[in-house]
């Protein structure tokens, strides 16, 4: 009899991992590999204590306590080693732990695309610094240093002995006032502890104050118990909307991930990195994306972001179960690319851009017993969107993206759109100039959004796998409810998707074909 295997999160039976649309081949090996990649963190013990002194300027490593393994904090991509600091009063108010935050190399395409951890904590690091420059508002932890696999260490400059931090200010301010760049609140600074370059770990990190729990517990604690409780959902709402204005305050001249370079200055300078991007590499999908590209236009993030989608459904091995599923996929992916420009305003086309948090859903908010967020916190895959592409959270009706039911969706939607609509007017009335004429504002446009399918069709792009279900109930029907007759469309549009469709189909089934019998391989009982 087939037997179970043992997944990340989950036990899965073989008819389980056959009906998945994921690569369950692929994710059999996750737990594996976390093991040994824990067991290599828990044997650098030592290190950690060393990075952790070296970075927040503290005379010994022994004051650092690493904690004991079942105390790490681990999500999909990343691992969170809490650090106790003995006698130690951070400058801003807090407890005396902080986390060591690594990025899970078999969960980010590292080896198939090396140098994808560095990206991310560049364009981590990049998020943390730009919302300190421009929203300080924004309630956000504390982000002390960090490190690249090849050994570049970053520290904060208000973390650096006494007169390294004074000239550094000096300078900075020099720079400001003759009108050069400044560089970030983040500088050079190798260590000179020798076990930090002898046990050195050949990966990055992020240091970053740990939340306490006097400081708010994660929304999703609370969220399925209390969202339809209108008082709480209220403040929520208002202090999402004011995160929103704060960072739409800002328009952006290009679509790109912030990173900070090794002089330490915040550039606008890679590709807009996106947890959809790192998860199909990972899967071993090319995504044609150079790391130092960035977009001047919506229409050219578009087409490559539409294209990494087809890229999944050639490169992923059980991309397709059938003839009539490659024909289904392959007429949606080819229509996606046709009617596009029906879904944005071509007057937006160049901008603005907006800094927008792509990461926020419950577990990254934390929030106090009145749901006012206190702060936010896996600032990871933040990156400038076009202003059409900024909505409400997806998670509002707590429901998977594609199985999201617009009339449902759009009530607790329009309950979002009202605080909006509050917070925004009392920011204008504060903030504009009222000689002028009054500026489109952001929640007209997110109406105008909603109404004409942007939010929809900008949803279906945030999910490679989604994107289809999202098409047949939400983009679809917009174009042929005027039109009963449509039969012929799953004849004809597959053959616009690629210029010799027949060849990548006999490879798709020949993939599919491997897929299931090594699938049924790994699942067969051992004699």
């Amino acid at each position: 009899m087939p037997r179970t295997r043992r997944l990340l999160r989950e036990e899965i039976t073989y008819s389980a991992a056959m009906r998945r649309e994921a690569n369950i081949l692929h994710r059999l090996n996750y737990l594996s590999q976390e093991t040994q990649f824990f067991s290599l963190l828990e044997s650098k013990r030592n290190w950690i204590q060393g990075i952790v002194a070296h970075h927040l300027n503290l005379q010994s490593t022994n004051v650092c306590l690493v904690a004991d393994a079942q105390e790490w904090i681990h999500g999909s991509f990343n691992v969170c080693i809490p650090v106790t600091i003995l006698d130690w009063n951070p400058k801003q108010q807090g407890g005396n732990r902080v986390i060591v935050r690594f990025p899970l190399p078999y969960r980010i395409g590292e080896d198939f695309r090396p140098g994808n951890a560095d990206e991310k904590i560049r364009c981590e690091a990049g998020a943390y610094a730009w919302l300190e420059r421009n929203c300080p508002d924004i309630p956000i932890p504390r982000l002390y240093g960090f490190a690249m696999s090849t050994g570049e260490t970053f520290t904060r400059i208000d973390c650096l002995p006494f007169f390294t931090t004074l000239l550094r200010r000096l300078r900075n301010r020099m720079l400001y006032l003759l009108g050069r760049p400044v560089p970030s609140e983040y500088t050079r600074h190798q260590s000179r502890i020798g076990v930090l370059e002898y046990d050195r770990l050949n990966i990055g990190y992020l240091l970053i104050e740990y939340v306490e729990n006097t400081k708010g517990k994660m929304l999703s604690s609370t969220w399925a118990i209390e969202k339809d409780n209108a008082k709480l959902r209220s403040n929520l709402f208002h202090d999402l909307s004011k995160i929103y204005l704060s960072l739409s305050k800002t328009p952006l001249p290009r679509i790109g991930s912030f990173i900070i370079n090794n002089d330490g200055f915040l550039l606008l300078e890679n590709r807009p990195l996106s947890l959809e991007m790192h998860d199909l590499e990972n899967e071993r999908i090319p995504t044609d994306i150079p790391r130092d590209y960035t977009y001047s236009t919506v229409d050219s993030f578009v087409v490559d972001t539409l294209s990494y989608h087809g890229n999944r459904l050639r490169f992923q091995p059980n991309a397709i179960n059938d003839l009539e599923d490659y024909i289904y996929q392959a007429a949606r992916l080819t229509t996606m690319r046709a009617i596009f420009p029906l879904f944005f305003n071509r007057d937006l086309r160049r901008g603005p851009f907006i800094y927008s948090l792509t990461d926020l859903h419950q577990s990254n908010i934390f929030v106090d017993d009145d749901w006012h967020i206190t702060s936010l916190v896996d600032l990871e895959w933040a990156c400038s969107l076009p202003i059409e592409m900024v909505q409400p959270p997806h998670w509002l009706s707590s429901t998977a993206v594609d199985r999201i039911v617009s009339r449902e969706y759009n009530e607790v939607r329009l309950a979002f759109m009202s605080a909006l609509t509050t917070e925004e007017e009392a920011y204008l009335w504060r903030f504009s100039n009222r000689d002028s004429p009054a500026p489109l504002t952001l929640s007209q446009l997110m109406g105008v959004a909603w109404d004409r399918g942007t939010f929809w069709y900008s949803l279906a792009l945030s999910s490679p796998t989604g994107l289809f279900a999202i098409f047949d109930k939400e983009l679809q029907p917009r174009f042929i409810n005027k039109c009963p007759d449509h039969d012929a469309f799953d004849q004809i549009m597959p053959w616009y998707w690629d210029q010799d469709i027949v060849s990548t189909l006999k490879r798709k089934l020949a993939d599919r074909e491997a897929y299931d019998i090594q699938l049924r391989n790994e699942f067969d009982d051992e004699s």
